[in-house]
Protein backbone atom coordinates (compact mmCIF):
# COMPACT_ATOMS: atom_id res chain seq x y z
CA UNK A 1 0.00 0.00 0.00
CA UNK A 2 2.39 2.60 -1.33
CA UNK A 3 0.47 5.85 -0.88
CA UNK A 4 0.05 5.80 2.89
CA UNK A 5 0.68 9.21 4.45
CA UNK A 6 1.64 8.68 8.09
CA UNK A 7 3.27 10.89 10.67
CA UNK A 8 5.52 8.96 13.04
CA UNK A 9 5.84 9.93 16.67
CA UNK A 10 8.00 8.40 19.39
CA UNK A 11 5.52 5.66 20.30
CA UNK A 12 3.06 5.43 17.45
CA UNK A 13 2.15 6.44 13.91
CA UNK A 14 -0.84 8.57 12.91
CA UNK A 15 -2.59 8.80 9.56
CA UNK A 16 -2.62 12.35 8.16
CA UNK A 17 -4.19 11.54 4.79
CA UNK A 18 -6.86 9.10 3.68
CA UNK A 19 -7.24 7.53 0.23
CA UNK A 20 -10.79 7.25 -1.11
CA UNK A 21 -11.15 4.23 -3.39
CA UNK A 22 -14.41 5.53 -4.80
CA UNK A 23 -15.51 3.30 -7.66
CA UNK A 24 -12.03 2.14 -8.63
CA UNK A 25 -13.26 -1.47 -8.44
CA UNK A 26 -15.23 -0.75 -11.66
CA UNK A 27 -12.55 0.67 -14.01
CA UNK A 28 -14.56 -0.10 -17.14
CA UNK A 29 -17.51 1.96 -15.85
CA UNK A 30 -15.66 5.13 -14.87
CA UNK A 31 -16.87 7.26 -17.81
CA UNK A 32 -20.47 6.09 -17.45
CA UNK A 33 -20.48 6.62 -13.67
CA UNK A 34 -18.99 10.11 -14.02
CA UNK A 35 -21.59 11.21 -16.58
CA UNK A 36 -24.41 9.67 -14.51
CA UNK A 37 -23.35 11.27 -11.23
CA UNK A 38 -22.63 14.63 -12.87
CA UNK A 39 -26.09 14.57 -14.43
CA UNK A 40 -27.72 13.73 -11.10
CA UNK A 41 -25.83 16.51 -9.32
CA UNK A 42 -26.64 19.13 -11.96
CA UNK A 43 -30.31 18.16 -11.93
CA UNK A 44 -30.28 18.37 -8.11
CA UNK A 45 -28.86 21.89 -8.24
CA UNK A 46 -31.23 23.00 -11.01
CA UNK A 47 -34.44 21.62 -9.53
CA UNK A 48 -33.79 22.72 -5.96
CA UNK A 49 -32.61 26.20 -6.95
CA UNK A 50 -35.61 26.59 -9.23
CA UNK A 51 -37.90 25.58 -6.37
CA UNK A 52 -36.28 28.10 -4.00
CA UNK A 53 -36.50 30.97 -6.51
CA UNK A 54 -40.08 30.08 -7.41
CA UNK A 55 -41.17 30.08 -3.76
CA UNK A 56 -39.32 33.30 -2.97
CA UNK A 57 -40.57 35.02 -6.10
CA UNK A 58 -44.29 34.21 -5.88
CA UNK A 59 -46.27 35.78 -3.03
CA UNK A 60 -48.95 33.08 -3.29
CA UNK A 61 -46.34 30.61 -2.00
CA UNK A 62 -45.35 32.68 1.02
CA UNK A 63 -46.95 30.20 3.44
CA UNK A 64 -45.44 28.07 6.22
CA UNK A 65 -45.46 24.89 4.09
CA UNK A 66 -43.44 26.48 1.30
CA UNK A 67 -41.14 28.20 3.79
CA UNK A 68 -40.20 24.76 5.09
CA UNK A 69 -39.97 23.39 1.56
CA UNK A 70 -37.55 26.13 0.45
CA UNK A 71 -35.35 25.35 3.45
CA UNK A 72 -35.52 21.64 2.60
CA UNK A 73 -34.33 22.43 -0.93
CA UNK A 74 -31.46 24.52 0.44
CA UNK A 75 -30.42 21.67 2.76
CA UNK A 76 -30.62 19.19 -0.13
CA UNK A 77 -28.29 21.36 -2.24
CA UNK A 78 -25.73 21.59 0.57
CA UNK A 79 -26.16 17.92 1.52
CA UNK A 80 -25.41 16.72 -2.00
CA UNK A 81 -22.61 19.29 -2.40
CA UNK A 82 -20.84 17.93 0.67
CA UNK A 83 -20.12 14.76 -1.34
CA UNK A 84 -20.62 15.20 -5.09
CA UNK A 85 -17.93 17.75 -6.14
CA UNK A 86 -15.10 15.84 -4.42
CA UNK A 87 -16.38 12.54 -5.82
CA UNK A 88 -16.61 13.92 -9.38
CA UNK A 89 -13.11 15.44 -9.25
CA UNK A 90 -11.68 12.14 -7.99
CA UNK A 91 -12.72 10.42 -11.22
CA UNK A 92 -9.83 12.32 -12.89
CA UNK A 93 -7.25 11.89 -10.14
CA UNK A 94 -4.79 9.04 -9.89
CA UNK A 95 -4.43 9.57 -6.14
CA UNK A 96 -7.85 10.16 -4.59
CA UNK A 97 -6.61 11.60 -1.30
CA UNK A 98 -8.30 13.64 1.41
CA UNK A 99 -6.62 15.07 4.49
CA UNK A 100 -7.57 13.95 7.98
CA UNK A 101 -9.07 17.38 8.67
CA UNK A 102 -10.81 17.40 5.30
CA UNK A 103 -12.33 13.99 6.04
CA UNK A 104 -13.54 15.15 9.46
CA UNK A 105 -15.01 18.33 7.92
CA UNK A 106 -16.80 16.44 5.17
CA UNK A 107 -18.23 13.99 7.70
CA UNK A 108 -19.39 16.82 10.00
CA UNK A 109 -21.24 18.72 7.29
CA UNK A 110 -22.67 15.64 5.56
CA UNK A 111 -24.07 14.17 8.79
CA UNK A 112 -25.14 17.58 10.12
CA UNK A 113 -27.12 18.37 6.98
CA UNK A 114 -28.65 14.88 6.92
CA UNK A 115 -29.83 15.17 10.52
CA UNK A 116 -31.08 18.70 9.85
CA UNK A 117 -33.21 17.26 7.06
CA UNK A 118 -34.66 14.72 9.51
CA UNK A 119 -35.67 17.53 11.86
CA UNK A 120 -37.07 19.61 8.99
CA UNK A 121 -39.25 16.72 7.78
CA UNK A 122 -40.50 16.34 11.34
CA UNK A 123 -41.38 20.04 11.51
CA UNK A 124 -43.17 19.71 8.18
CA UNK A 125 -45.30 16.89 9.62
CA UNK A 126 -46.48 19.20 12.40
CA UNK A 127 -47.15 21.87 9.77
CA UNK A 128 -49.37 19.44 7.85
CA UNK A 129 -51.22 18.55 11.05
CA UNK A 130 -51.86 22.22 11.79
CA UNK A 131 -53.08 22.83 8.22
CA UNK A 132 -55.53 19.91 8.25
CA UNK A 133 -56.80 20.04 11.84
CA UNK A 134 -57.18 23.84 12.08
CA UNK A 135 -57.36 25.28 8.54
CA UNK A 136 -58.94 28.56 9.67
CA UNK A 137 -56.26 29.13 12.33
CA UNK A 138 -53.39 27.71 10.27
CA UNK A 139 -51.50 30.95 9.62
CA UNK A 140 -52.05 32.02 13.24
CA UNK A 141 -50.78 28.74 14.70
CA UNK A 142 -47.89 28.48 12.25
CA UNK A 143 -46.69 32.07 12.65
CA UNK A 144 -43.55 33.37 10.99
CA UNK A 145 -41.78 33.44 14.35
CA UNK A 146 -42.66 29.81 15.14
CA UNK A 147 -41.60 28.65 11.66
CA UNK A 148 -38.27 30.48 11.95
CA UNK A 149 -37.65 28.95 15.39
CA UNK A 150 -38.48 25.46 14.12
CA UNK A 151 -36.07 25.82 11.19
CA UNK A 152 -33.37 27.27 13.45
CA UNK A 153 -33.91 24.40 15.88
CA UNK A 154 -33.57 21.91 13.04
CA UNK A 155 -30.17 23.33 12.06
CA UNK A 156 -28.99 23.56 15.67
CA UNK A 157 -30.12 20.01 16.49
CA UNK A 158 -28.63 18.57 13.32
CA UNK A 159 -25.19 20.12 13.63
CA UNK A 160 -24.94 19.62 17.40
CA UNK A 161 -25.68 15.91 16.91
CA UNK A 162 -23.13 15.79 14.08
CA UNK A 163 -20.51 17.46 16.28
CA UNK A 164 -21.03 14.81 18.95
CA UNK A 165 -20.62 12.02 16.38
CA UNK A 166 -17.59 13.58 14.68
CA UNK A 167 -15.87 14.20 18.02
CA UNK A 168 -16.36 10.59 19.08
CA UNK A 169 -14.97 9.24 15.79
CA UNK A 170 -12.05 11.51 14.95
CA UNK A 171 -10.57 11.38 18.44
CA UNK A 172 -9.79 7.72 17.68
CA UNK A 173 -6.30 6.63 16.70
CA UNK A 174 -5.69 5.89 13.01
CA UNK A 175 -2.29 4.28 12.42
CA UNK A 176 -2.86 2.68 9.02
CA UNK A 177 -4.04 1.39 6.64
CA UNK A 178 -5.57 4.63 5.38
CA UNK A 179 -7.60 3.39 2.40
CA UNK A 180 -11.33 4.14 2.70
CA UNK A 181 -13.39 1.77 0.55
CA UNK A 182 -15.95 4.46 -0.23
CA UNK A 183 -16.41 7.65 -2.27
CA UNK A 184 -16.67 9.93 0.79
CA UNK A 185 -15.92 9.88 4.52
CA UNK A 186 -18.86 7.93 5.89
CA UNK A 187 -19.16 6.36 9.32
CA UNK A 188 -18.77 2.57 8.72
CA UNK A 189 -15.61 2.67 6.54
CA UNK A 190 -13.93 5.22 8.83
CA UNK A 191 -14.53 3.14 11.94
CA UNK A 192 -13.18 0.10 10.10
CA UNK A 193 -9.77 1.83 9.82
CA UNK A 194 -9.36 2.79 13.46
CA UNK A 195 -6.58 1.20 15.50
CA UNK A 196 -8.46 2.06 18.71
CA UNK A 197 -11.34 0.30 20.39
CA UNK A 198 -14.40 1.70 18.60
CA UNK A 199 -16.98 0.46 21.13
CA UNK A 200 -17.57 3.90 22.69
CA UNK A 201 -17.84 5.57 19.28
CA UNK A 202 -20.30 2.94 18.09
CA UNK A 203 -22.40 3.44 21.23
CA UNK A 204 -22.35 7.23 20.80
CA UNK A 205 -23.35 6.88 17.14
CA UNK A 206 -26.14 4.47 18.05
CA UNK A 207 -27.47 6.79 20.75
CA UNK A 208 -27.40 9.83 18.46
CA UNK A 209 -29.18 7.95 15.66
CA UNK A 210 -31.77 6.57 18.09
CA UNK A 211 -32.24 9.97 19.78
CA UNK A 212 -32.62 11.90 16.52
CA UNK A 213 -34.30 9.18 14.49
CA UNK A 214 -36.43 7.92 17.37
CA UNK A 215 -37.62 11.39 18.39
CA UNK A 216 -38.32 12.31 14.77
CA UNK A 217 -40.17 9.06 14.04
CA UNK A 218 -42.22 9.33 17.23
CA UNK A 219 -43.19 12.91 16.38
CA UNK A 220 -44.03 11.86 12.82
CA UNK A 221 -46.20 8.98 14.03
CA UNK A 222 -48.04 11.17 16.54
CA UNK A 223 -48.55 13.92 13.95
CA UNK A 224 -49.90 11.49 11.37
CA UNK A 225 -52.07 9.84 13.98
CA UNK A 226 -53.73 13.19 14.63
CA UNK A 227 -53.83 13.88 10.88
CA UNK A 228 -55.61 10.56 10.24
CA UNK A 229 -58.11 11.37 12.99
CA UNK A 230 -58.74 14.81 11.51
CA UNK A 231 -59.12 13.43 7.97
CA UNK A 232 -61.67 10.83 9.12
CA UNK A 233 -63.81 13.64 10.54
CA UNK A 234 -64.09 15.25 7.10
CA UNK A 235 -67.50 14.30 5.68
CA UNK A 236 -66.90 14.61 1.93
CA UNK A 237 -64.77 12.11 0.04
CA UNK A 238 -63.31 14.96 -2.01
CA UNK A 239 -62.26 16.76 1.16
CA UNK A 240 -60.65 13.64 2.59
CA UNK A 241 -58.76 13.03 -0.65
CA UNK A 242 -57.53 16.63 -0.80
CA UNK A 243 -56.33 16.41 2.81
CA UNK A 244 -54.56 13.12 2.15
CA UNK A 245 -52.91 14.38 -1.05
CA UNK A 246 -51.28 17.25 0.86
CA UNK A 247 -49.48 14.65 3.01
CA UNK A 248 -48.60 12.09 0.31
CA UNK A 249 -45.49 13.92 -0.91
CA UNK A 250 -44.22 14.39 2.62
CA UNK A 251 -44.77 10.72 3.46
CA UNK A 252 -42.81 9.66 0.37
CA UNK A 253 -39.88 11.96 1.24
CA UNK A 254 -39.87 10.68 4.84
CA UNK A 255 -39.89 7.05 3.68
CA UNK A 256 -36.98 7.58 1.27
CA UNK A 257 -34.74 9.38 3.77
CA UNK A 258 -35.53 7.48 6.96
CA UNK A 259 -35.65 4.08 5.25
CA UNK A 260 -32.16 4.33 3.74
CA UNK A 261 -30.65 6.04 6.80
CA UNK A 262 -31.94 3.44 9.24
CA UNK A 263 -30.74 0.66 6.93
CA UNK A 264 -27.25 2.15 6.83
CA UNK A 265 -26.66 3.20 10.41
CA UNK A 266 -28.66 0.90 12.68
CA UNK A 267 -27.29 -2.47 11.57
CA UNK A 268 -24.83 -4.57 13.54
CA UNK A 269 -21.24 -3.94 12.43
CA UNK A 270 -20.88 -7.54 11.29
CA UNK A 271 -23.52 -6.98 8.63
CA UNK A 272 -21.73 -4.14 6.83
CA UNK A 273 -20.72 -4.82 3.25
CA UNK A 274 -18.81 -1.74 2.10
CA UNK A 275 -19.04 -2.59 -1.59
CA UNK A 276 -22.80 -3.06 -1.50
CA UNK A 277 -23.32 -0.07 0.78
CA UNK A 278 -21.82 2.29 -1.81
CA UNK A 279 -24.97 1.78 -3.87
CA UNK A 280 -27.18 2.66 -0.91
CA UNK A 281 -24.96 5.68 -0.17
CA UNK A 282 -25.35 6.93 -3.74
CA UNK A 283 -29.11 6.71 -3.29
CA UNK A 284 -29.40 8.73 -0.08
CA UNK A 285 -26.58 11.20 -0.76
CA UNK A 286 -27.28 11.96 -4.43
CA UNK A 287 -30.59 10.51 -5.64
CA UNK A 288 -32.84 11.53 -2.72
CA UNK A 289 -31.84 15.25 -2.91
CA UNK A 290 -32.64 15.10 -6.64
CA UNK A 291 -36.03 13.44 -6.10
CA UNK A 292 -37.32 15.66 -3.27
CA UNK A 293 -38.21 18.73 -5.39
CA UNK A 294 -39.82 16.46 -7.98
CA UNK A 295 -41.87 14.68 -5.30
CA UNK A 296 -43.13 17.97 -3.87
CA UNK A 297 -43.88 19.72 -7.15
CA UNK A 298 -45.02 17.04 -9.61
CA UNK A 299 -48.65 16.88 -8.43
CA UNK A 300 -48.74 20.22 -6.63
CA UNK A 301 -51.38 22.47 -8.19
CA UNK A 302 -50.14 25.61 -6.41
CA UNK A 303 -46.58 25.06 -7.66
CA UNK A 304 -47.78 24.57 -11.23
CA UNK A 305 -49.89 27.72 -11.06
CA UNK A 306 -46.96 29.68 -9.62
CA UNK A 307 -44.70 28.41 -12.41
CA UNK A 308 -47.27 29.44 -15.01
CA UNK A 309 -47.49 32.93 -13.49
CA UNK A 310 -43.70 33.27 -13.71
CA UNK A 311 -43.72 32.10 -17.35
CA UNK A 312 -46.46 34.59 -18.23
CA UNK A 313 -44.58 37.44 -16.55
CA UNK A 314 -41.44 36.59 -18.53
CA UNK A 315 -43.16 36.07 -21.88
CA UNK A 316 -45.88 38.76 -21.55
CA UNK A 317 -44.46 41.50 -19.31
Amino acid sequence: MGNVSITKTRNSSSVTTFILLGFADHPDLQALLFVTFLGIYLVTLAWNLALIFLIRGDTHLHTPMYFFLSNLSFVDICYSSAVAPKMLIDFFRAHKTISFLGCATQFFFFVGLGLTECFLLTAMAYDRYAAISSPLLYTTVMSQGLCARMVGGAYAGGFLSSLIQASSIFRLHFCGPNVINHFFCDLPPILALSCSDTFVSQVVNFLVVVAVGGTSLLTLLVSYGYIASAVLKIHSAEGRWKAFSTCASHLMAVTLLFGTALFMYLRPGTRYSLGRDKTVSVFYSLVVPMLNPLIYSLRNKEMKEALWRVVKRKLFP
